[in-house]
């Protein structure tokens, strides 16, 4: 085993090879025990209600079984449609708040804004006290009318102030005589903000995208709280309200003494975490160059 620098093949030493032995071992196993839930979270999916019941889960489907996807499928428009809403909100949702986090990071982190102190305090103090639920959840409803509008599971989770101090350690990481020669060579505000800082932030755009993306596909309270229109759901709340009626038919059939085993419970619940985090963990692979990057520049500087 050797390293090639340069061209140059550098001889390790019998030491460095069991290090590189170890590690390798290491992270297959960590990567393996990673992999397996997920292996098992698939195979329960596809296995029978009532071999999951008696056998428990396995590497392998058991009985090998549909019926949790036929059940989520039974109207496909249904499905469609929540996903068409998940991905709308999601999308737009991530955009406006990685826009309004990077303008509001940029600002508080200038030096020669007069008032960023007092602004910072503004912001951080939101992360002590809030006027919880309630009040919350009447400004929505009386004020702004946001029932059964897709705007109030936007809002809620658009601007985050965990969000905005990471953003502020990549903006301070930019050296201010880039934005002094832009305001010499006659740039506006705008132009350097949008033609200068924002390229500069692809990692941290990466990062606070992602946490972004996650919380709005994974989000379902928000829809219970302003959501009536079964039209307007997004596909968690679809997909938790499929498994509350679900709950409830095995729960009156239980008291009628009717036998329903056959009804997907276990299974469906895995196939459920199957057809939602689908999206994610293909959209993964291409941020996470920006990601992992991200991380450990907030994790040093911050």
């Amino acid at each position: 085993m050797a390293n090639n620098i340069q061209g140059v093949k550098i001889k390790m030493s019998p030491s460095t090879k069991l290090f590189y032995v170890i590690c390798y071992v290491v992270v297959t196993i960590v990567a393996l025990t990673c992999l397996l839930p997920f292996i098992m979270l698939i195979s329960g999916s596809f296995s029978s209600e009532q071999a999951i019941r008696f056998q428990g889960y396995g590497l392998l489907p058991r009985e090998f079984s549909t019926a949790a996807y036929e059940l989520i499928f039974k109207t496909p428009m249904t499905v469609i449609r929540a996903y068409g809403v998940s991905i709308f909100i999601t999308v737009v949702g991530t955009a406006f708040g990685l826009l309004f986090t990077t303008m509001t990071a940029y600002v508080i982190a200038r030096q020669d804004f007069k008032y960023r102190n007092q602004l910072s305090f503004f912001f951080y103090f939101t992360t002590l006290f809030n006027g919880g639920m309630v009040c919350t959840y009447i400004f929505y409803i009386q004020y702004l009318h946001l029932k059964d509008n897709l705007l109030a599971l936007i809002l809620p989770s658009m601007f985050n102030v965990f969000y905005l101090l990471i953003m502020r350690t990549f903006v301070a990481a930019i050296p201010t005589a880039l934005i002094e020669s832009a305001k010499i060579d006659g740039a506006g505000e705008y132009k350097i903000f949008f033609r200068i800082i924002l390229p500069l932030l692809k990692s941290g755009l990466a990062t606070i995208g992602l946490f972004l993306a996650l919380g709005y596909w994974n989000d379902w309270y928000n829809a219970m709280l302003y959501m009536n229109d079964e039209k307007r759901y997004p596909l968690q709340y679809m997909l938790y309200s499929l498994m509350q009626k679900t709950q409830a038919m095995a729960a009156i059939a239980s008291q009628a003494n009717i036998q329903m085993i056959d009804m997907p419970s276990n299974s469906l619940k895995l196939a459920m975490a199957v057809v939602a985090t689908g999206p994610i963990v293909l959209v993964y692979p291409f941020v996470q160059k920006y990601f992992v990057k991200g991380v450990t520049v907030g994790s040093v500087k911050g």
